[in-house]
Parts: structure tokens; C-alpha cells; sequence
């Protein structure tokens, strides 16, 4: 892993080379899905097909009723319960983030609204094949299930013809009717430009690997997709003396194994604590069924930090702007209000960032590669719609319109100003 400090005088350049290496990585697959998009827009559930048998050795487009009854039957009722738990949870929290519409009458009796309206459909992302996320599906389907969503389809790849029992028992408590067992671009076009099996929708959202964040980068403008990248993982690490080594480890492997180009940061004003968590990553490791995909994530992307001031920590955290984020330091709150730059932010030793990827209640799919700086996790008003109405009244356009008049014809838009014209009463 990469051991940088902040005291040696290339710290910054060396910091922006790592960030912007693995950033390149990350978007250079967006060419590679060009040409499967374009195949699937043409050519349909043929080349959708097609890409799945390549792929995931997969030839089952739609699962029917009975294989997925036959699936979730075989589920272990310890983990219907924990999806179940989760459920409540993730639903509670997003309930809370509902929208008030606004509704304005000024003293001319102009009446101004700005309504929230649910998307009519959208399509979740749930990563699949080899692994499964249950947890996926709760935070993706819930927020549009609270917004009001009508049709909600579920694009989540199987592995020669079978899907996740916990993916499609998560799919059933969210009352998901369409189901598809497919991945990749290839899904992705197909829930953009439909097939004849499947109907397009007007939203794609979910996480996924780099090659699905970069097919919703290239659909995007004929579909919907959330306004950040949900691409893959990161956990940035602030750890003090007080931190136990084991803990912090442990929550960088848990990043790490996610995906091979998942980030793990950790930073420390405390080089000893940097030194004893790098043993114990390498002891832990050992331990895990992913341990090569965590081990290549850690030595491609892994970056610990020696930083000797909170103020250099802070614009950092604030330049790498990651997907997570602990505070797992004594004086985490100190750091509060000078982070901007985070898709969430755990705080204390206790808030460990795998809770929130499954029944806290937050949500976990949040902006990847830096998009923390522009951009926020996904939320209930992900699948809304914002419309403004306007109803003016005849002294309104009256009192308001010789001001408007003056405006377009200052911008060279007489045809504007002529429209206000012909309903100003004549004097």
C-alpha cells in the first residue's frame, strides 16, 4: 500500500497522481460499452442474450413466478428476518424525507406552486451474478417506493439462469412485479431503449462496477440517472492514538473487497497507529473468502496517510471527497463542521461504515470519485419530478408586464415582449 506524508514537499502532487490514476481507471471503460449499447438499441433481447451467455452463462432473460417462489422458499428465515428488520428501517428514515409541495399568492392574486411529482418509472440496479446485495434493493427500491413511483423494475444479473434467493425475497418485500435476470451495459441499454420484452423506463439508478457506471454515463439524456457517479466503492479513515488498529482494519478490508478498484484511505497525526493497522490488514486478510479482490484494491488504490495537522486532514478528506467516510477519532466533532466534502459520514469508534450499508437506515448508495463535491447519496427526492404552475391574474399581468416588456426588448426578444403586449388591457 501507498504511505504518504504530509510533511515531504511533493505530498500534494503525489496525493492528486494516486486520486487521478484510479479516477482514469474508473472512466476508461465507458469506450469498451459503446459498441454493446449500440448492439442492444438495435438488435434487442437478441443481443441481450447474447452478452449474458458471454457473460454470466446466463440464458434466462425473465425468471418466472414459480423459479423465484421456488428461490425465496429456500431462503434461510435468519435472513428473510434481518432483510425484514432492514426494511423498516430504510423505510422509516426515507418517510421522513418526503416533500411538501409550495403553494404562493402574492397581493396581485398571481398564484405560484412548485409541486413534487414521482417519476412514472424507473429501473433499480442490483449488482449480481457471483455476489448478491439484498441491501441493494432495500435502497434503491424504498425511496421510490416513498416518492411514489408507479412501476419500479428490478435489472439484477443471475449466474447460469439463478438469481439471489435474498435479492428476489428483498424484490418481493419491495413489491417489485417485473424482474430481470440480466447485467452489465447490455442491461443498462436495455432498460433505456427497451426490447420487446422489456419496457424501457424513464430513470436508471443503482450502484454497479465501473462498466455499468459508465453505460448510465453514456444513456444518459435519452434515460434518466442519478446526478452523481455510483460507481466503485471508497472509505476514507480518520484514526487517532485512541483507535483500535483491529477495528480500522477490519473496515478497510470490509471497503476493499467490494471490488478491485475500490479505494481505502486512512489518515492519522499518529504514525504509530498508520504502522499497526498495516500489520493488521495483511494479519486479517487471511481471514476473508475475498481476499484476493480486497488484496489487489488495498495495493492498487490503498493510500495510508501520516498527516500532522487537523486542518491538513480536512483538505484532504475535502479533496478526495469519499463515498464514506469515519471519524473514528476521539474529537470527531471538531471535524463536523469543516468537512464538506463526503457521501456519508460516520462518527465515533461505534459508527462503522457497514452498518450503514445495511439496516441504520441512511442510505448506502452514495457519489463515488469525487462527485461527493457536487453531488448527494440517493434519497426520496431521486424520484421526483419538480413542476412549476403559474396562474396570473388579469391586474398581474397587467402591473408585471410593462417590466417584462422592457427586459425582452433589452435582450433582442421582441416576440416575447409582443406576447405580454396583446394581453395588457389597451388604455
Amino acid at each position: 500500500m501507498k504511505i504518504l506524508n504530509s510533511k515531504s514537499k511533493n505530498f500534494d502532487k503525489v496525493l492528486d497522481a494516486l486520486l487521478l490514476k484510479r479516477k482514469n481507471k474508473v472512466q476508461s471503460n465507458s469506450v469498451s460499452i459503446v459498441g454493446i449499447i449500440k448492439d442492444v438499441k438495435k438488435n434487442g433481447d437478441k443481443a441481450l442474450l447474447k452478452y449474458e451467455k458471454r457473460f454470466n452463462k446466463n440464458n434466462v432473460i425473465v425468471p418466472s413466478a414459480n423459479q423465484i417462489s421456488k428461490s425465496i422458499k429456500s431462503l434461510d428465515k435468519k435472513v428473510k428476518n434481518a432483510i425484514d428488520l432492514a426494511y423498516t428501517r430504510i423505510h422509516k428514515f426515507h418517510s421522513l424525507q418526503k416533500f411538501k409541495n409550495i403553494s404562493y399568492t402574492d397581493k396581485l392574486k398571481n398564484k405560484l406552486e412548485y409541486k413534487y411529482v414521482p417519476i412514472e418509472s424507473v429501473a433499480i440496479y442490483v449488482p449480481g451474478s457471483t455476489a448478491s446485495y439484498p441491501s441493494s434493493v432495500l435502497m434503491n427500491a424504498i425511496p421510490a417506493i416513498v416518492a411514489g413511483v408507479k412501476r419500479v423494475i428490478m435489472i439484477n444479473p443471475g449466474y447460469k439462469g439463478k438469481q439471489n434467493p435474498a435479492v428476489l425475497y428483498a424484490a418481493r418485500k419491495c413489491k417489485i412485479k417485473e424482474i430481470y435476470s440480466i447485467g452489465g451495459p447490455s442491461a443498462i441499454a436495455a432498460a433505456a431503449y427497451g426490447t420487446k420484452r422489456i419496457k424501457k423506463v424513464n430513470k436508471i439508478v443503482g450502484p454497479g462496477n465501473a462498466f455499468v457506471a459508465a453505460a448510465k454515463k453514456e444513456v444518459f439524456g435519452d434515460v434518466g440517472i442519478e446526478g452523481m457517479t455510483a460507481g466503485p466503492s471508497e472509505v476514507t479513515i480518520i484514526c487517532d492514538k485512541f483507535s483500535n488498529p483491529g477495528w480500522v482494519a477490519s473496515d478497510l478490508i470490509g471497503q476493499a473487497e467490494h471490488d478491485n478498484l475500490a479505494q481505502c484511505i486512512l489518515i492519522s497525526k499518529d504514525k504509530n497507529i498508520v504502522e499497526k493497522v498495516k500489520i493488521e490488514i495483511f494479519k486479517q486478510l487471511k481471514e476473508i473468502p475475498r481476499q484476493s479482490v480486497a488484496k489487489k484494491s488495498l495495493i492498487s488504490n490503498g493510500i495510508l496517510m501520516h498527516i500532522s495537522s487537523d486542518k491538513k486532514i480536512t483538505d484532504v478528506v475535502n479533496k478526495i471527497a469519499p463515498e464514506h467516510l469515519e471519524l473514528n477519532v476521539k474529537n470527531y466533532k471538531s471535524f463536523i463542521p469543516k468537512i464538506k466534502n463526503s457521501g456519508s459520514i460516520c462518527l465515533g469508534k461505534y459508527a462503522v461504515m457497514a452498518m450503514t450499508d445495511y439496516n441504520v437506515g441512511s442510505n448506502h448508495i452514495l457519489p463515488t470519485n469525487g462527485s461527493a463535491k457536487y453531488s448527494s447519496g440517493v434519497s426520496v427526492n431521486e424520484f421526483y419530478k419538480r413542476i412549476s404552475y403559474i396562474n396570473l391574474s388579469k391586474k398581474g399581468i397587467e402591473s408585471l408586464g410593462p417590466s417584462v416588456i422592457t427586459l425582452a426588448n433589452y435582450e433582442g426578444l421582441a416576440g416575447h415582449a409582443e406576447s405580454v403586449k396583446k394581453r395588457i388591457r389597451r388604455k
